[in-house]
């Protein structure tokens, strides 16, 4: 039996209060501390911004507030210490403790850096290693953090490419993969993009201690405005990910692809009425190591579709309306949309008219 959770006017009160001044009740607690929670930003339909823990039936646990628009979440499960950076060109990343037990803390980027949405852990929780631009120079960079000193940067590695978008933390903890976009941005211009004519995404693997390339994989030529943006890994450890092509809107290049190590990049065959679904455009991209499955978004599409990670073949296809954060919820997908709607993996719905969900979610399991 699930452990009764607080319930929505409680949570909506705690949430105009901000994160700081909530005081979890007991039960309330143990449900974070306990069971598998989900991690999201959102903008409120009055115009305020925010990262959001939900449990594992899509109701809302806790909330804290964010300057503007965030992008993806990261766990520490050292330290039971999450972070949410925000959205492409922003400049701030905040550390927060979804039980409430500490406050917050905001991470400013330096001049001359952005941060483009995503970043990951070191094993032993005591870096934080975030993609950012160096706009100036056109060149995508790994900021690395020191959690034990109130998050100071500490310093900086080449992506070896520009754009770099998401990044993981591979099985042997040490190497890094990169997914570089490939496009050229800088916020004196705000989101445009400056060479779509010239891009050249990549996909890269760098040591992590050393900040030495071990990897760089190119697309072809032909797909040189594929733009790789998000990824996730399998239970084999293939990293699935996910493009957004910026050429002719008429052309329909395959968006889904798969890395493994030593070998070249590899595009995956989808059925035509799928990929035309996408609108040239993936999200997210989530693995399920339990059910062995991967689902990639497209909020452009308004589709959701789960493939079988082994065989590479289409599992399911689901319609839903600006479809983007997506996790792995039991043998399923949660999935969170931009219309307010929460979809468990079992296929219940919620839906919190008031929010509008953003890109990403990230599963937690604080137990683990």
């Amino acid at each position: 039996m699930k452990t009764p959770l607080i319930d929505r006017r409680d949570f909506l009160r705690a949430a105009g209060l901000g994160f700081a001044a909530v005081l979890a009740p007991p039960a309330w607690a143990a449900t974070l501390a306990a069971d598998a929670i989900f991690a999201t930003a959102f903008v409120k339909r009055d115009g305020s911004y925010g990262a959001a823990v939900l449990s594992e039936d899509g109701k809302l646990l806790h909330a804290v507030d964010l300057p503007d628009r965030g992008h993806d979440v990261t766990f520490d499960p050292v330290s039971k210490r999450s972070v949410v950076f925000a959205r492409q060109p922003g400049t701030f990343a905040v550390v927060f403790d979804h039980t409430g037990r500490e406050a917050p803390l905001t991470i400013a980027s330096i001049t001359g850096r952005h941060f483009f949405g995503h970043g990951v852990f070191s094993p032993d929780g005591a870096l934080l290693y975030a993609t950012e631009n160096d706009f100036d120079n056109a060149a995508g960079v790994v900021g690395v953090y020191d959690t034990r000193a109130k998050f100071n940067r500490i310093g900086e590695f080449p992506t070896y490419g520009m754009g770099p978008h998401e990044l993981l933390l591979l099985g042997d903890g040490r190497t890094i993969a990169v997914a570089n976009g490939g496009i050229e941005t800088h916020p004196d211009y705000g989101r445009a993009e400056l060479n779509i004519a010239t891009m050249k995404p990549s996909y890269v693997l760098i040591d992590r201690v050393t900040g030495d390339l071990i990897e760089k994989h190119e697309l072809p030529a032909a797909l040189h405005q594929l733009s790789i943006r998000h990824m996730d890994m399998d239970k084999s450890g293939t990293v699935w990910f996910g493009c957004q092509y910026r050429g002719p809107g008429t052309d329909r290049p395959l968006l889904v692809g798969r890395a493994a190590r030593g070998k070249d990049l590899a595009l995956l065959d989808m059925p035509g009425d799928v990929l035309s679904g996408f609108r040239n455009y993936i999200g997210s991209v989530a693995a399920n190591p339990l059910a062995g499955t991967v689902a990639v978004s497209s909020p452009e599409g308004n589709s959701l579709v789960v493939i079988d990670a082994g065989s590479g073949k289409v599992v399911s296809t689901s319609a839903l309306v600006e479809v983007c954060g997506v996790a792995p919820d039991g043998a399923g997908f949660m999935a969170t949309t931009g219309a307010g709607e929460i979809i468990e993996g079992g296929g219940a719905r919620r839906s919190e008219p008031d929010y509008v969900w953003d890109n990403h979610m990230l599963r937690i399991d604080p137990a683990a």
